[in-house]
């Protein structure tokens, strides 16, 4: 349903909200675009819900982060004067504020998946808000995809809004079938953008922090600076401890990695009488209001999400910010008063910012997108309507590597072991190396493990000598005193140790010891697609299941290692360097991969040393894990490697001698006359030779026996017992001339046999000689008595009678001992010179 304000111009915040409900009370969806600063998180909402077609129905509203999440339920709980998990609650990872009297739940994007997958009618649920959606994270892309198929499918009456400050609304009004796009004004006061283009050689952190103290001594209002990660944050706090700021000026951290009270510290109002310096990532960058904030220091940088070949998951990447980030986030300046933006690149820069971010969908790891896809029950992600579609390549490796981890069957639908999986909330390689960690009583070691690798390196990158074994890490962790180890970063190793502890409660796991002897079969697990083989003994380089190729430059306590579980390469081809590793032994393999690993008979041509070998061999992918000799073998199998290797050239040839050329050419002569006779052409033997050559490589093995073949006897043995009996009478190999000798016919050029001889032989001769019971002359070459061409005729008789005097004029000059008679045809035929007169 379409209003004829409804892609109009922009709005008061009242008047837009008052039309989004007669929007929603009309129709199934509609797209609000409302600027920083226009409130929508806590007044839409709000104003939703009282509304008469929700009657009991809750309201589920989408928030990027958790940070955002609480920030927003609070905000509505306190607008209605009550706590939160009253009307208003939240559901996050690890924390749920909801009763029974909840009407609104603000819940991060991934709960809207679970709780799809456990009620894919989302019964009790009327309307769905999809916030801050420009930010266009894979969870909110397969969400609003989700819960469309829902209300085309079975909830009709289910409304869904979508809503952004800087989003593609006409893309979004189609996706959803036109709906309606609603534009509020918004709030938000004018911040003044100052840039500042950075320094040659000067670090971001020095900028920033120079830039904040140039802040304080000049402007008014609390700070709120934009940082890349956590990293970056306690640098910049370091440098602004280097030098006292002013007293009345605190500073705070705010990222996803702190904790909850830390993170509602950093929120709260500056106490009457001081200002704050908040150091933030993008966290602070939607959906919050710090109040008191009249000035945003702008990196330009952020940690996005990118797909890692480097690890096989996502991870974060620093990445230059898009014209809208830069927007969002200056836009904090300006919520409750005139503002100030410092933005630490110059204006020329500005224009070269990509205008929006891309879409996560088409950069990240799609495994988790696949086995959610799978739980929903979706074989085809077509079925579903996406904004951008996920790419098919990429989709289909996710689901490979969801077969190989059990999550998915054959036919690429969702196993019990997946399900279990998704419920972790971990990455799919990470959720199946807890579950089948803590299964073989190693659930300390994988939950230590799993958060090692959702985590950046322990290990600091300035490290004199980079350790690749992550065994190392796994006794960092394991060690009471691993913090005072000069390599490790203190904190990195903090939130592993947090996480790991989130995953042994998760997993009821009571024991925190860790064994990092088992590294190496719990990594495997995780990264069943990089299990390698050393390729040589006295060698660094190995063999990844998958069949590409990977090195050890460093190779330390791995050197000697057989076989290791991969976590981390360079990610480069042909052959890619290994960031991080451990080993792992046959037997574990075994024991992980027993249903995987392929027992087979192998024939195969050895091109080296020219022989089939038979062996029984067990296979994991591209992974040899044991051979042995197999002495019992089909002959016929045999003769049919051999005959691919002669296929394809493959160091061995078929040894085509003088007499059996001269046979298949005798036969492409008699084929032009009678069809009925072989074709032994090149292209006719290479086609079938499973016909006339395999019978008779049967019982060899070797390249000197296909060698040594007489291929003119099995060519021979084509032929009728007819047609050995005629080849000789109608395509003889040799003719007699008239002085007696027997010479050979070539018949190279199948429709014109040639008979050289010496000219002098054929005196006396008229007839010309012929083949084929007399239907095909020869062509006669007649040589000079040193053997050189002085005439071709297919008519002897009118050669003796014409041209034989020119050529007798010009050749009893070179020739003056050889016979030129003045009648040839009287003349005797010879092979010999006059003689010498005494």
């Amino acid at each position: 349903m379409t209003f004829p304000w409804s892609r109009g111009g922009a709005l008061p915040v009242d008047d837009a909200l008052a039309r989004l409900r007669t929007v929603l009370a009309s129709g199934p969806a509609a797209v609000l675009q409302a600027p920083p600063g226009a409130g929508k998180t806590t007044h839409v909402p709000l104003a939703m819900l009282r509304e008469s077609w929700l009657g009991d129905s809750r309201i589920v509203m989408l928030e990027p982060r958790r940070l955002a999440t609480r920030a927003a339920a609070r905000r509505m709980a306190s607008l209605l004067g009550e706590e939160v998990g009253a009307t208003v609650g939240f559901r996050v990872r690890g924390e749920t504020r909801v009763s029974a009297a909840t009407r609104i739940e603000v819940v991060t994007e991934g709960v809207l998946t679970r709780m799809l997958h456990s009620d894919p009618a989302l019964d009790g649920i009327g309307l769905v808000i999809f916030d801050e959606f420009h930010e266009r994270s894979i969870h909110a892309d397969l969400g609003l995809a989700l819960t469309l198929q829902t209300q085309e499918l079975v909830r009709p009456d289910l409304r869904l809004l979508v809503m952004s400050a800087t989003l593609d609304g006409a893309a979004v009004s189609a996706l959803l079938g036109e709906a309606p796009i609603v534009t509020s004004e918004g709030r938000a006061f004018p911040v003044e953008l100052r840039y500042l283009a950075p320094r040659a050689g000067v670090p971001v952190e020095a900028l920033v922090a120079s830039t904040i103290r140039r802040s304080l001594a000049s402007d008014d209002g609390s700070i709120l600076v934009f940082l890349p990660g956590a990293g970056e944050i306690a640098r910049v706090a370091e440098r602004l401890r280097a030098e006292p700021l002013p007293q009345d000026v605190a500073v705070h951290a705010l990222s996803g990695d702190l904790s909850a009270r830390d993170q509602d510290a950093a929120v709260l109002p500056a106490s009457p009488g001081t200002r704050k310096v908040v150091l933030a990532t993008s966290i602070a960058e939607t959906s919050l209001t710090i109040e008191g904030v009249r000035v945003v220091v702008d990196s330009g940088l952020a940690r996005m999400s990118r797909f890692s070949p480097r690890r096989g998951m996502a991870r974060l990447e620093t990445m230059r910010v898009s014209r809208a980030s830069a927007d969002q986030r200056s836009g904090r300046a300006g919520r409750t008063a005139p503002g100030v933006g410092y933005r630490l690149w110059s204006a020329g820069e500005q224009a070269s910012l990509l205008e929006r971010a891309t879409p996560e969908i088409l950069l990240a790891d799609l495994t988790p997108l696949a086995l959610d896809l799978a739980i929903a029950g979706i074989v085809d992600p077509s079925t579903l309507h996406w904004l951008d579609r996920p790419p098919a390549a990429s989709l289909s490796q996710a689901r490979e590597l969801l077969v190989e981890l059990d999550a998915l069957d054959a036919s690429f639908r969702v196993t019990a072991h997946g399900r279990h999986m998704a419920s972790l909330g971990a990455h799919p390689r990470l959720a199946h190396m807890l579950i089948a960690g803590r299964a073989r009583g190693f659930g300390a070691t994988a939950c230590a493990l799993a958060a090692l690798l959702e985590e950046r390196d322990l290990f600091r990158r300035d490290a004199a000598v980079r350790d690749i074994d992550v065994r190392s890490r796994l006794r960092v962790v394991g060690w009471s005193a691993g913090g005072r180890d000069a390599r490790v970063d203190r904190d990195r190793l903090r939130r592993v140790r947090e996480r790991s502890a989130q995953w042994r409660s998760a997993l009821g796991v009571t024991s925190a010891s860790v064994d990092d002897d088992a590294a190496g079969a719990l990594l495997s697990l995780a990264y069943p697609d990089r299990v390698a083989r050393r390729r040589e003994a006295a060698s660094e380089r190995f063999i990844l299941r998958s069949g590409v190729g990977v090195r050890l430059d460093d190779a330390g306590s791995l050197a000697g290692a057989a076989f290791l579980a991969v976590a981390e390469t360079d990610g480069q081809h042909p052959e890619a360097r290994v960031y991080l590793a451990a080993p792992v032994t046959l037997e574990e393999i075994e024991h992980s991969f027993a249903s995987h690993i392929v027992r087979e008979e192998v024939v195969e041509w050895q091109q080296s040393n020219g022989v089939v070998t038979a062996r029984a061999r067990e296979r994991l992918g591209a992974l040899v894990l044991r051979e042995t000799p197999l002495r019992d073998v089909d002959d016929e199998v045999v003769a049919r490697e051999l005959l691919s290797a002669i296929v394809h050239e493959d160091g061995v040839r078929l040894s085509w001698s003088a007499a059996a050329v001269r046979l298949r050419e005798r036969a492409a002569f008699l084929r032009l006359l009678d069809e009925s006779w072989p074709d032994w052409s090149d292209p006719a033997l290479d086609a079938s030779m499973e016909d006339w050559l395999l019978p008779h490589l049967v019982g060899l093995r070797r390249r000197s026996e296909v060698e040594q073949l007489d291929l003119s006897a099995l060519l021979l043995s084509q032929l009728s017992f007819e047609q050995r009996r005629a080849l000789d009478r109608l395509a003889p190999t040799h003719v007699s001339v008239p002085t007696g000798s027997s010479l050979p016919i070539d018949y190279t050029d199948p429709s014109a046999p040639v008979l050289a001889v010496r000219l002098q032989e054929m005196f006396g001769q008229t007839d010309t000689p012929r083949l084929a019971d007399g239907r095909v002359s020869l062509t006669l070459q007649l040589l000079s008595p040193a053997g050189r061409p002085v005439q071709v005729t297919r008519d002897l008789a009118g050669f003796w009678h014409s041209s034989y005097f020119e050529v007798r004029k010009e050749m009893r000059g070179r020739y003056p001992r050889h016979e030129w008679p003045d009648d040839p045809l009287a003349a005797a035929p010879t092979r010999r010179a006059k003689r010498r007169s005494s």
